[in-house]
């Protein structure tokens, strides 16, 4: 209903992303913007880029706001909620709180997190540096039957990057290393390590991403991508449900931060939390162009 027929999205969808997932539907006054072919948007070839929000002007396309669901895990006293910080997010997170690019820091972001309720704070660079290893390992295993194997062998980090290759280039799905995604894999690690009485304190434990059983797992991520990725069975594989809970983008946690009336000047720098806050460069630079790929190949060497 909120939608004015300006077709910035069927363009920029179709020119610049190549997909053309958008289109024109029916004629006259009842002309409106759908998937192609009437399809429901995810049974269409949808990447999940997220460029048809970002140019909507009138928000009748917009990301899902999943906050509800953290702040009912917050108000469950039965849970612990651990979250998980993409490197992706250090480039922008303080943005729209009004912190500048020096000011912005892992610290205070931390900081902040602790501040909304989270229990635990850990980098998914750590995850990260778990990715490069498995890659690392499947490309010198690779290359040591290169015959019985299609090249080039692409990372499968991103969620996004792996739609596209199975809508749009289904001949080379078999390219694509076989390895979880940093964040499929930090969920998976931590619900392992809390299933310990010790460590949980009896509590259920919540993982939440920030690109989210008995623990509330929270991933922070840059993209949409990572919402979807998250309810993937085949990612999911470890016998004990989702490995991770909730998936916040970097918008979704700058609102948080705005609705908990957390100032920026009351931020200060604290740590991750041990020992999943612990990183190498080469787990950091996954946040930036190619940065995988150097990673993965560095640890190859």
């Amino acid at each position: 209903s909120k939608c004015v027929k300006c077709m910035r999205c069927i363009q920029i969808c179709e020119k610049v992303q190549s997909l053309g997932v958008w289109d024109l539907q029916g004629t006259g006054h009842r002309t409106t913007v759908g998937v192609v072919d009437n399809l429901d948007l995810q049974d269409g070839d949808c990447s999940l880029c997220g460029q048809c929000i970002t140019h909507c002007p009138v928000g009748a396309l917009r990301s899902r706001d999943d906050r509800d669901i953290l702040n009912d895990a917050i108000d469950d006293p039965e849970k612990i909620i651990i979250a998980q910080v993409a490197p992706a997010v250090r480039t922008a997170w303080g943005e729209q709180i009004g912190l500048r690019d020096e000011e912005s820091t892992m610290g205070k972001l931390v900081c902040a997190l602790k501040k909304i309720g989270i229990d635990y704070v850990f980098d998914t660079t750590y995850s990260a540096d778990l990715t490069i290893m498995e890659e690392g390992s499947e490309f010198l295993e690779r290359l040591a039957h290169k015959e019985d194997y299609s090249w080039p062998m692409f990372t499968s980090c991103c969620p996004g990057w792996v739609r596209f290759v199975k809508t749009q280039y289904p001949d080379m799905v078999k390219n694509l290393s076989t390895a979880k995604s940093p964040q499929q894999m930090f969920g998976a690690v931590v619900r392992e390590y809390y299933k310990d009485p010790e460590k949980n304190e009896g509590k259920k434990i919540v993982s939440v991403s920030i690109m989210p059983r008995t623990v509330f797992s929270l991933s922070i991520m840059p993209c949409v991508a990572k919402k979807y990725e998250r309810s993937v069975p085949q990612v999911n594989d470890s016998g004990k449900g989702s490995d991770v809970d909730l998936v916040l983008t970097t918008r979704e946690l700058d609102s948080f931060i705005r609705s908990d009336n957390i100032r920026p000047e009351d931020l200060v720098d604290m740590p991750f939390d041990s020992i999943f806050g612990e990183g190498s460069g080469a787990g950091v630079i996954f946040g930036t162009t190619g940065g995988v790929m150097e990673a993965a190949l560095r640890t190859a060497y």
